[in-house]
């Protein structure tokens, strides 16, 4: 029994943290009316309007976007 619980709090732990990961890669393009990025690999991320949008953000530019806990939400983007 102790198995099958701990066993299912590291799922939900496992699952919670994946969720939360950033999504990072090559920006294919930027959105700045609708405030969505796309990047290379087809995953889009739209970003709230509280959330600052690094100025040199733009095609070619590598970029990462990190999610609150519950991995819901854009809070940071960060660019190189």
């Amino acid at each position: 029994m102790k198995k099958i619980v701990l066993s299912a709090a590291f799922a939900l732990f496992a699952g919670s943290a994946l969720a939360a990961m950033p999504v990072s890669g090559i920006v294919q393009s930027y959105d700045a009316h609708t405030r969505v990025i796309t990047f290379e690999s087809g995953k889009t991320v739209a970003l709230p309007q509280d959330v600052a949008v690094p100025a040199n953000l733009a095609a070619g530019t590598h970029a990462s976007v990190v999610f609150d806990d519950d991995g819901d939400r854009a809070n940071i983007v960060l660019t190189r």
